[in-house]
């Protein structure tokens, strides 16, 4: 046997419950990081299933038919549903000296607790990345917040390092804490988006020239606070503490009573926690 094939041989088999977004993307990167996917399950037989099963090379399987005979168990399923799934499939194999991992943000290892009443070790191994239709982000340095027994972090965190991600260690009391940070980054991050739509709107602009119109100071600013950090990325009137570019901001604003309530609770933000002159006066301004 040639080293790769010892190395490959080395690797636990994997099995994901749930062929959603997250867990097509997760079967795909973890198979071409050379692990072998054992199969899919998934509640009711879909032809996509099939179509994912056969190309990781694994058996599509509906949850009553499920066999789990890999060494890891992914539950990929939405959060609500993670104890269902561990309950229904408690019985499926013997669980004793396998690893249960589900990819919550919030929920902690526990939400597995049944199955770890059954002999297995389990961690939640969240992705913090976004996963939508039509869009396969790589996993290269996509940090990977891992809580749970502590075998179970062991394989996590080797898991992780094949995927070419980063380990980010979250105690049980930070996981919500950890989960709104992910949400400020991404989901919220949209909102604001949209946000900006429905202003430009006011001014006659549609929202798809809008979103192509934004797209570059949007990405200039996001590489700016990635490479210069928060302070010196900030620009803006607040920066120069023109307190009548403000105010009529906020005049015109009042047609979009949401947008007017973002830009305060944002202005806010960056009052207390970025470089701005005339902070006194526009500390006024937003208290109006």
């Amino acid at each position: 046997m040639d080293c790769y094939a010892a190395a490959m041989q080395a690797k636990p088999r994997i099995a994901i419950v749930g062929p959603g977004r997250l867990g097509t993307a997760l079967a795909l990167e973890l198979s071409r990081a050379g692990y072998h996917i054992s199969e899919i399950v998934t509640r009711d037989p879909r032809v996509s299933t099939r179509s994912l099963a056969a190309t990781v090379g694994a058996r599509a399987t509906t949850i009553l038919q499920a066999q789990l005979d890999a060494d890891v168990i992914w539950f990929c399923v939405p959060d609500r549903q993670i104890a269902r799934a561990a309950r229904q499939l408690e019985s499926a194999t013997n669980w004793r000296g396998k690893t249960a991992f589900h990819s919550s943000g919030v929920l902690t290892g526990d939400e597995l607790n049944q199955l770890r009443k059954r002999g297995a070790s389990v961690a939640s191994v969240h992705l913090l990345m976004t996963f939508v239709s039509k869009s396969a982000p790589s996993l290269e340095g996509v940090p990977f917040g891992i809580e749970g027994d502590k075998k179970a972090i062991s394989l996590a965190r080797r898991v992780v390092r094949d995927l070419g991600g980063k380990v980010l260690t979250i105690s049980k009391p930070s996981k919500a804490a950890y989960h709104a940070w992910g949400t400020f980054a991404s989901p919220l991050l949209v909102a604001m988006l949209v946000t900006a739509e429905r202003v430009a709107a006011t001014a006659g602009i549609s929202p798809v020239s809008a979103r192509r119109q934004m797209l570059p100071i949007v990405k200039q600013t996001v590489e700016n606070y990635g490479k210069l950090g928060p302070a010196a990325a900030f620009s803006g009137p607040f920066v120069r503490g023109d307190v009548a570019t403000v105010r009529e901001h906020l005049r015109v604003l009042k047609k979009i009573p949401e947008a007017r309530d973002a830009y305060l609770a944002l202005a806010r933000v960056a009052l207390q926690h970025l470089p701005a002159e005339n902070r006194s006066e526009l500390n006024k301004i937003l208290s109006q």
